[in-house]
């Protein structure tokens, strides 16, 4: 009996008269949404017989705020980034998810206790952690590749060009680590003046040596086309690009900008006993460890991370990829939804200014 079955009691009462039923999920499309259908949509519908209909967007959020605003909510459940999904709580355009709803971990642990800190909310349930990383080409130092947050704004021993987004919350906080400030202690240099001037003396120091890119894409095309040496990149991107695709690169965790995906139900949305119970399904310890089968995304639940196996593959052993797992989150920046909603815009007028300038 396949693990997602244990679920039945809870989805007895969907599972009969259910070959009329369907859920509609709103993702981000490519290889994140193809994961999605492998580990969550596909045993849900075996499960329960719901239909599982996927549609994607740039950003989830936009559909979900026009669909309630309009009054024609269309689909159930969206997939959002962590600022999204406090969002569209405040908003009122999400439903109230209880904890308690949610299935124990297998040891019994309840949900409230074993997802990691900030993936519950009043409206949403996390499903990955992604982190936006360093990445290098190996071919460019054969006398010793770079390590650390500091190498790269090392261009003396680490020459070359390099990739940055231009995000606040993402450059600023690499900018930082590199300089020396704890991790957990980033935000909190963030929020003084002092600190925001630290992080662009930083940039200063590489501003000339800076390639900037606005699209996930961009990063491994700069390092295979050889316009940088080294660029940050979301984790998932330049897995593909090493594993999948065979190219020479490395990665740096140190100093990772961590961020989350979480699930919510729309308010108004048309199917809402499928859609919470297809939240139930997908976040279950099992599922999530599932998903990283498929692409390299952490999963939310603690009791996830140590069944994690290979990808698809059978070959990458793909805990060594989390970007939540152990020896990973030593570095990591984790972030704060309410953080940004509070400096987002200055912060981002600061660096828009400091681009402009010579």
């Amino acid at each position: 009996m396949k693990k997602y079955l244990i679920l039945g009691t809870a989805l007895a009462g969907l599972t009969g008269a259910a070959s009329a039923q369907q859920v509609n999920v709103v993702s981000w499309g490519g290889a994140y949404s193809a994961s999605q259908v492998e580990a969550y949509n596909k045993p849900f519908t075996e499960a329960t017989g719901i239909t599982v209909n996927m549609i994607d967007s740039d950003d989830p959020a936009i559909p979900l705020k026009a669909q309630v605003e309009a009054g024609n909510v269309t689909a159930d459940v969206f997939d959002l980034d962590h600022a999204g999904a406090v969002r569209m709580c405040d908003e009122g355009a999400a439903i109230q998810i209880d904890a308690a709803d949610l299935p124990a971990a297998p040891d019994g642990t309840a949900a409230v206790d074993d997802f990691i800190p900030g993936a519950l909310t009043d409206c949403a349930v996390g499903n990955i952690v992604w982190g936006t990383v360093i990445a290098y080409d190996t071919t460019k130092f054969p006398d010793g590749a770079p390590q650390t947050a500091a190498d790269f704004f090392d261009t003396a021993q680490f020459p070359g060009k390099r990739g940055l987004p231009p995000s606040a919350k993402r450059t600023l906080s690499l900018a930082l680590v590199a300089d020396g400030v704890a991790p957990d202690q980033v935000l909190e240099t963030l929020a003084t003046p002092e600190g925001v001037d630290r992080a662009f003396a930083k940039l200063d120091t590489i501003k000339r040596d800076i390639v900037w890119w606005e699209a996930g894409a961009q990063p491994p095309q700069l390092l295979a086309d050889g316009e940088v040496t080294m660029t940050t990149v979301y984790n998932g991107r330049i897995f593909d690009a090493i594993v999948a695709e065979g190219k020479p690169f490395g990665i740096i965790w140190d100093g990772q900008y961590m961020e989350m995906n979480l699930f919510v139900i729309a308010e108004g949305a048309p199917n809402p006993e499928q859609a919470l119970e297809y939240v139930k399904f997908a976040t279950d310890t099992q599922q999530l460890a599932e998903q990283a089968r498929y692409i390299s995304y952490g999963p939310t639940r603690k009791s996830s991370l140590p069944l994690v196996g290979t990808y698809k593959d059978d070959k990458t052993q793909m805990a060594d990829h989390m970007p939540n797992s152990e020896q990973h989150m030593a570095g990591a920046v984790m972030d704060d939804p309410e953080f940004w909603a509070d400096h987002d815009i200055e912060l981002t007028e600061r660096l828009r200014s400091w681009l402009s300038q010579n």
